[in-house]
Order: structure tokens, then sequence, then C-alpha cells
């Protein structure tokens, strides 16, 4: 009913010298300092996957600053726009401001005929009398330049009774400020016979009456150039409010320095 198997060959010394040396074959590791092959499994294992942290993190900051320069793009074009729009507006302002004091230029050298006439009106001897007045046209000194005094001068003339008359006259319009007292000058002064009044005649009695002779004159002046806002006081006094006021109302708003 049973049956017993027995290996004898394992109690064989043979068998058994062959069995212990299978075995110490198995059983032996290597010899020796293992740390350099754990460093170099270690930094197998890590460079690659710190190359791979390192590259993530430089694409993350490649985008970021990817969307930060172009947002400074973007701010650069609106901030050229805004320059130019200001650079226009300053060449705007700049030929305003040139059209303006040119305008002011002008409106600062007018020289009003009833402030003028009435100067000279009170300027005038009683024994002088004025017969016409003309403006005298500027005259440029260089050809093709613009004159000097664009307000040109003035000639007066008319009969005085003597000679002194005349110069009394020259030196109250030397002291015109409308008129520079340097170019102020006579002109010509001449002895004719005074006219007749209208409507008189010669008396019927035959003898001839000669009239008593008097200075015909002609004097030259140049207009001053001193600006109108300069000469407020005098135009006041002449009676020339309109021009005052817009002179004053300009200086308010600082066109014309005070």
């Amino acid at each position: 009913m049973y049956s017993l198997d027995v290996n004898f060959l394992k109690d064989r010394p043979a068998y058994q010298g062959n069995t212990e040396k299978k075995r110490g074959k198995a059983l032996k590791f290597p010899a020796g300092n293992l740390i350099p092959v754990y460093v170099g499994v270690g930094l197998g294992i890590g460079l690659p996957v710190l190359l791979g942290i390192s590259w993530w993190f430089l694409q993350g900051k490649i985008v970021e600053l990817q969307g930060t320069a172009a947002q400074l793009d973007q701010e650069s074009k609106r901030l050229d726009t805004e320059i130019g729009n200001i650079t226009k507006i300053k060449t705007e302002t700049i030929a305003v401001k040139g059209e303006t004091q040119a305008l002011v230029s002008v409106f600062d050298q007018i020289r009003p005929w009833s402030a003028m006439l009435q100067d000279l009106r009170d300027r005038t001897p009683a024994a002088v009398q004025i017969e016409t007045i003309k403006q005298i046209p500027p005259v440029a000194v260089v050809a093709g330049q613009p004159p000097n005094n664009p307000a040109g001068g003035l000639e007066i003339t008319g009969m005085a009774r003597t000679f002194n008359d005349v110069n009394d006259f020259l030196l109250s319009l030397q002291q015109s400020l409308f008129l520079k007292p340097t170019e102020s000058r006579i002109v010509t002064a001449t002895l004719v016979d005074a006219p007749l009044t209208p409507g008189a005649g010669q008396p019927t009695t035959g003898v001839i009456i000669k009239p008593p002779q008097v200075v015909k004159y002609t004097i030259q002046s140049t207009m001053s150039d001193v600006p109108a806002s300069s000469l407020i006081q005098e135009l006041e006094k002449k009676g020339t409010v309109g021009l005052v006021t817009r002179i004053r109302s300009m200086q308010q708003t600082g066109v014309i320095p005070k």
C-alpha cells in the first residue's frame, strides 16, 4: 500500500560537495565600496529630473516675459501716439502764438488819426495855420526788405505869420509822443502874399492894397514806433477810449505785457 522512495544520492559525499559549491556561488556578493555605484545611479536619475524641472520653469518664464513684452509694446505704441499728438498740439500752439503775436504787434502799432489830429491841434500856435496833412508811405532802406517803420510819416503844410512861428511849431511837434523828434524838420519856408479872404476885393477908389506877406511852410516828420500800449495815458488825454479799452483788455489776458 505505501511506497517508500529513498534517494540515497543525497547522502553521497560527491553530491553534497556539488550542492555546497552551488550554494556558495549563489550567495556570493561583489566585494568593495558601493557608494560610487549609488552616486552614479542617483545622478543618472536626478539629472534628467532636474533638467526637466528647469526646462518647465524656463518655459513658464519665457511665456511670462513674452506677455510682458507684448504689454510693453502696446504701451510703447500708445505713448508714441500720445507723443505725436502732443507734438502736433505744440506745433499748432506755436503757430497760433506766432499769428497772435503778429496780429498784436500790428494792433500795437495803430495810431488813431483822431488822437493824432487832436495832438496837432493842441500843439499848433495861434499864429500858425494848417492847410493840409498828408501821410507819407514808409520807404524801405534796403530793396526787398520791409521798412524800418511801417507807420510812415506826416507832411504838414500851411501858413504862419513869421518864421519864428514856424520854428515854434516845429519845436512843439518835436515834443509829441506820436512823432519822432529827431526826424521832424522844416522842408520849406518861404514868404508869400497872404491869400485874400473869400468875397473880399480891391477897393473901388483905384488904390491897390498889397496884402501882407506870410510864411508858407512844409514840415515833415516820422511817426513814432513806440507801441500804443506805452502811450495809454497820452491816448486817454486825446479821447481815444476804444483803443485804450482794447489794449487794457489784452494786457489783462497777458497777450500784451503791461
